[in-house]
């Protein structure tokens, strides 16, 4: 969106991070391009949301921070990293949106985040659960995650929830095992039957006035609409669709974002991209609307 390139730390309100990492990856690599992608096509974008009726920059100051170190290859030595490098923008106040990378970079960023807010919930956008125990008898991957979250008590799983979920599985109980963890859990299936605007609900009485964390796989949409990513899905959701969904979830308590998953070699249109750039707005407007809403309070 053409913003300062800065890495400062005071009066601001927002940061877009970079975390160009696809260590975790298990199946197509190139996430690690995802964020200079999503930058390079929000050029296009504008101030004003017209859905919100918003500018966010009448109540927001905001920086693209640049990207957070990582070690190509190397899992474990990246988490470290990002968990260093994020604290201290968490710790001034500031709330991250993240650009993966693939989806294992949630995990540190959950680390960091709850060394200054404890437990958060989790809102999760997902064509998969990424609760497995192991990959490749490995515990650190895309598809983990948010078993070891819950592991190291990051969540409050009682009030967090995955959405979207479908497509083949590894056996007739792995959707069992994220419930069994404590989730509420609506498949893509159940999505269709209850329709958006009662998802909506669903998510706001579950999550409350918890702080929340929002992490966005882009496989959550459907490839005709974002087929640039790693692990593609049939049968999800339209870019119309996400957006009201999105938009439907704007009076919560947010203290960070991830949008993640997104492969520009799988994207040479740059629909997937773009549609990244466009949540990333959308999470910007809901963070200006809050500080609106909590600025004619005061008055």
């Amino acid at each position: 969106m053409r913003l300062p390139h800065e890495q400062i730390l005071e009066n601001i309100d927002f940061a877009i991070i970079g975390v160009p990492s696809d260590a975790g990856a298990s199946f197509r690599t190139g996430q690690r391009e995802g964020p200079a992608a999503i930058r390079k096509v929000s050029a296009l974008l504008r101030h004003h949301n017209p859905i919100l009726n918003i500018n966010p920059f009448d109540y927001l100051s905001g920086v693209d921070f640049g990207d957070l170190p990582v070690v190509p290859g190397y899992i474990e030595d990246t988490y470290k990293r990002i968990e260093e490098s994020l604290f201290p923008i968490i710790d001034a106040g500031i709330i991250p949106i993240l650009l993966g990378g693939d989806h294992a970079i949630t995990l540190p960023e959950l680390r960091a985040l709850t060394k200054k807010h404890g437990p958060v919930a989790l809102i999760h956008f997902d064509a998969h659960s990424d609760t497995s125990d192991e990959y490749f008898g490995r515990p650190f991957n895309h598809g983990t995650p948010f078993a070891r979250a819950i592991e190291e008590k990051l969540l409050l799983v009682d009030q967090s929830i995955q959405v979207g979920l479908r497509g083949s599985i590894f056996s007739k109980n792995h959707l069992e095992i994220p419930k069994a963890m404590g989730f509420d859990v609506v498949t893509m299936e159940e999505m269709n039957k209850i329709g958006i605007d009662k998802l909506i609900q669903r998510i706001i009485r579950r999550v409350g006035d918890t702080k929340v964390f929002l992490s966005f796989d882009i496989d959550f949409i459907d490839p005709a609409f974002a087929p640039g990513t790693g692990t593609p899905e049939v049968g999800g959701v339209t870019s119309k669709e996400t957006m009201k969904l999105i938009r439907g979830l704007k009076d919560l308590n947010y203290i960070g974002f991830d949008v993640v998953e997104v492969l520009p070699a799988f994207d040479p249109s740059e629909i997937t991209a773009l549609l990244a750039a466009n949540i990333v707005f959308e999470f910007i407007s809901i963070i200006a609307y809050n500080r609106s809403n909590q600025s004619k309070e005061e008055k």
